[in-house]
């Protein structure tokens, strides 16, 4: 192997990254507008099967990425010309036509508000599929030049395409046998195991054995045969196989099949147990709404992602499943890797603010579950941290503490249904809940939200011309205030810690001054009572 793995995790942590988490944060914000703005059910319009193949993008993109860091890690000679092409290539068109795509298909949502799209969907499909060619086209051609893409996909005997061609439609394969899935037995016992963990949290377990209903209180939900389980079963034994024909020069086969596809297997069942179980209590405990259009339509293939991320993981990790020598040897950890502190905390962030917001009755009750992610997500990646200059600069605490009381004086009202909703929970779960928020809105979201805006983007955007520093400061601020409610304030924020920054060179001085801030805003928000302000 004459390119280590380090070098292609800095060169595809670098600009690729950025775009590819452009593309998918984009990916996920039209399916979740579509999910909770519009009114649109597949089985009520007149093209059944387009309708879901477009409810599918978010999985197929998904499976589609997932093969793709598969390929990258096992031919990381293949790759390493094409993510070296991506750092220096620009086109201005290319990008122009892929936000034009973004922006038609979102359009129908904008031509049929609070319309039933069930009965327009022969009007919308055209913008939605012009949109999606416009957006993949033009992202592609943004990422890299077309030379590298012919040159990167039609290698190893062409079977680059073919196996990115196969992952695409794994969603649609996983469909397409459904008659077959019918396994009472199956279904039977997932019912049960699905009544064994609600009674864990709840005594007042509802079931229907003959009907396969189950519930709380007054929400209940029929298993259905492709709920037993078998789908998930389907789609990980087809990304294990994947795996094995990817790294098959590589791996002893016999023990990885035997291995890894029953752990597979088992894994993806317990999870959709889990799925179940959650959807049940969230239904019956939080909101009905929450369960059916949030976490019903999600959890799924957020599940599947994560599961099969871990599987590939995993497979890399154990020696026992390689024949000897051809294991890759990472000459810098992750850990130690500057350019993943700066991404994939704030990757982690962004997906459990997603999720929080889809699960919680007010997206503020679950921030601490925030604070565990990136407390887990600093703490990984403290050999970085441990690098940088930490003494106090007198600047950045002042600036820090003008932004704070700044933010407090121009607050809006209090949030009555987050103060109704705290003031609900008993002593210890209400001071349990401020504490974990305080500590991750004072140490960690600084960390994280700086590494992120001032660490990386703004230091990629920066450069030697007044134009390009005032640029970089401009857009860095905006990113940053598109993140928060009040984008007003937050982007005067940034453009205070983006100047904290540039004066000595080090994110550190931002991430003090944006921890003083919020250290402001959390007292008051302490002393009145009003956890809405954080």
């Amino acid at each position: 192997m004459t390119v280590d793995a380090a070098r292609i995790s800095s060169v595809w942590l670098g600009r690729a990254g950025i775009l590819l988490a452009i593309f998918v944060l984009e990916l996920v914000a039209i399916s979740l507008a579509y999910q909770f703005l519009a009114d649109i059910v597949c089985e009520h319009t007149d093209a059944m099967g387009a309708c879901n193949f477009l409810r599918g993008m978010v999985l197929r993109a998904l499976v589609v990425l997932g093969v793709a860091a598969l390929l990258i890690r096992a031919w990381p000679e293949t790759f390493a010309e094409f993510l070296q092409s991506t750092r220096t290539h620009r086109n201005s068109a290319a990008r122009a036509v892929h936000f034009l795509g973004v922006l038609l298909m979102a359009t129908p949502l904008v031509v049929f508000w609070g319309q039933d799209l069930s009965a327009h969907f022969s009007q919308a499909f055209l913008p939605w599929a012009a949109g999606a060619v416009l957006s993949i086209a033009g992202g592609l051609l943004w990422l890299a030049p077309m030379d590298a893409w012919g040159r990167v996909l039609w290698t190893r005997r062409h079977s680059t395409v073919p196996i990115l061609l196969l992952a695409a439609l794994v969603p649609d394969l996983v469909l397409s046998i459904r008659p077959i899935w019918d396994w009472q037995a199956l279904t039977a016992l997932t019912f049960s195991a699905v009544e064994t963990t609600l009674r864990l949290f709840s005594a007042n377990v509802d079931s229907e054995a003959i009907e396969y209903v189950i519930g709380i209180d007054d929400f209940y939900v029929s298993i259905a045969p492709q709920c037993s389980g078998v789908e998930g079963f389907a789609l990980v034994t087809v990304f294990v196989a994947i795996y094995a024909f990817i790294f098959r020069q590589d791996v002893r086969m016999k023990r990885f099949l035997l291995v890894m596809l029953p752990i597979a297997l088992l894994m993806s069942w317990i999870l959709n147990i889990l799925r179940i179980a959650l959807l049940i209590l969230i239904g019956a405990r939080i909101s009905p709404e929450i369960a059916v259009n949030g976490f019903h339509s999600y959890a799924g293939w957020l599940m599947f992602t994560c599961l099969a991320f871990g599987l590939m993981a995993l497979a890399q990790k154990v020696t026992w499943l390689h024949r000897e020598g051809t294991r890759p040897v990472v000459a810098q950890p992750l850990r130690s890797d500057i350019i993943a502190a700066q991404l994939l905390p704030f990757a982690l962030f962004m997906v459990t603010s997603t999720l929080i917001a889809a699960l919680f009755l007010h997206p503020g009750l679950g921030m601490p579950v925030n604070t565990f992610v990136l407390g887990f997500a600093v703490l990984f990646f403290l050999p970085v941290f441990r690098r940088f200059e930490w003494q106090p600069d007198a600047v950045a605490l002042a600036s820090g503490a003008v932004v704070g009381i700044g933010w407090v004086l121009a607050a809006p009202a209090a949030d009555d249904l987050l103060t109704e909703s705290l003031f609900a929970l008993p002593v210890w779960a209400l001071a349990l809940w401020a504490v974990t928020r305080i500590i991750g809105t004072v140490v960690l979201v600084p960390i994280v939200e700086e590494m992120f805006f001032r660490g990386y983007l703004l230091a990629r955007l920066d450069g030697p011309q007044l134009w390009r520093r005032a640029g970089a400061v401009v857009l860095s601020s905006a990113a940053f205030a598109l993140l928060h409610g009040r984008w007003f304030e937050a982007g005067l924020a940034g453009l205070v810690f983006a100047a904290v920054m540039l004066r000595r060179g080090r994110v550190s001085d931002a991430i003090w001054s944006h921890a003083v801030a919020n250290g402001v805003v959390a007292a008051v928000a302490a002393w009145r009572g009003d956890w809405s302000l954080i």
